[in-house]
């Protein structure tokens, strides 16, 4: 069964001072967010030292992701964004994180608005790559090196094809209902992020197996 949120890519900034008690008794829930939080947090530990100060996490989603990490790196910014229907479901995750250091959410729309203002030494997303159109990936990348700081990391979560091949029987079944639903929607090859990191003077560091057959996969500026 494969994790993925179906997260989309436009995101606005909230500061803390502007928001108002929030009742969060009926706030989204992602099963696949429960899921694959642990999994990831530990790759996280491994990544993220105390020279990384600011993250921007591109899609938050229900914002369960932002509320679970953050707390966990207490020494750096961890900045939301999604679109702004998603705002408020993000905002009640972050109430109940009672944390100080997430920020947001910011309202981004890849291919139609400038980049999340800011200087982050790392970018995370879960689950867009597959959603987003490939030209808006493209897009999306497009962006990072002019907007992220020397030696900065990408972390990029979800599943992805080999070769051109499918890792499991399930992938092929979720990229079947992804181009029925949309598409423009589907598993990416991962050659071709790759290639179009390389092209904008990202390396690859690591390629973590993930469980559910996704990948986390760890690039850094050059």
């Amino acid at each position: 069964m494969i994790d993925h949120v179906d997260i989309m890519y436009k995101i606005k900034v909230m500061h803390k001072d502007d928001q108002k008690p929030l009742n969060t008794e009926n706030k989204p829930f992602s099963p696949a967010c429960e899921r694959n939080k642990e999994p990831i947090l530990t790759v996280l530990k491994k990544v993220i030292t105390p020279k990384i100060k600011s993250v921007l996490e591109m899609g938050s989603g229900t914002g369960q992701h932002a509320a679970y990490f953050a707390p966990h790196f207490s020494h750096l910014n961890w900045t939301t964004s999604d679109v702004l229907e998603h705002h408020l479901g993000i905002r009640m995750w972050m109430s109940d994180s009672n944390v100080d250091n997430i920020v947001g959410p910011v309202e981004y729309q890849v291919g139609k608005d400038d980049f999340p203002k800011g200087s982050f030494d790392m970018v995370y997303t879960a689950n867009t790559f597959h959603i987003m159109p490939w030209e808006k990936v493209e897009v999306f990348i497009s962006q990072l090196p002019s907007n992220l700081k020397p030696n900065a990391h990408v972390l990029i979560y979800g599943p992805f094809n080999y070769n051109g091949q499918f890792t499991s029987e399930s992938n092929e079944r979720f990229d079947r209902n992804l181009r029925e639903r949309a598409s423009h929607q589907g598993i990416r090859n991962f050659e071709d992020v790759r290639d179009k990191m390389s092209e904008f003077n990202f390396r690859i560091e690591n390629d973590y197996e993930m469980p559910a057959n996704n990948r986390l996969i760890h690039f850094i500026k050059i």
